[in-house]
């Protein structure tokens, strides 16, 4: 945990000696349907993801579904930050678990009625968190400075404006 907790502290000295540092471009992810309703998602370094859909709506259940990928960002993402803000704090934990849940109406998604949104209706993250010599205050502090600063969870918490492009034929 040290390396990390060091690793972090180098990157946040080299950011604030760049006044000019801003946003810049994430590593795109590309998407192409296999078989069916059977993505193959595809970036950088050979990384790649696989979704499918239920059988219920036609998909083969071979794999999660996309909202469940979104799901496991979000709770990889939360844990990931904690874990980063304990290094740097010095804190041992001894356990770090996150789950992320999610309600749905899938009329939103196949487009039955008007009104229902396609995406989560809502949703709600449990820690479970312990270390050794640390009170319950400062691991209630630790995750919510990390739920400040997780990238997902702020994308999913705020309206990103997003922008499409097709190109047909």
């Amino acid at each position: 945990m040290t390396d990390i907790g060091e690793s972090i502290q180098r990157a946040r000295t080299a950011l604030a000696s760049k006044p000019d540092a801003g946003p810049a471009p994430d590593r795109p992810a590309s998407a192409v349907v296999e078989d069916g309703l059977r993505c193959r998602v595809e970036g950088p370094e050979g990384w790649a993801v696989v979704t499918d859909m239920p059988g219920a709506v036609g998909g083969g259940a071979s794999a999660p579904t996309p909202g469940w990928v979104m799901r496991a960002a979000w709770a990889s993402c939360a844990a990931t930050a904690i874990a980063m803000r304990a290094a740097e704090l010095d804190i041992s934990l001894t356990r770090l678990e996150v789950t992320a849940e999610s309600e749905s109406d899938m009329r939103g998604l196949l487009g039955v009625g008007t009104g229902i949104a396609a995406g989560p209706e809502r949703a709600r993250m449990q820690v479970q968190i312990a270390a050794d010599n640390t009170d319950v205050e400062r691991l209630h502090e630790l995750v919510a400075w990390a739920e400040r600063h997780s990238p997902v969870g702020d994308a999913l918490g705020r309206a990103v404006p997003m922008e499409l492009e097709v190109a047909a034929g």
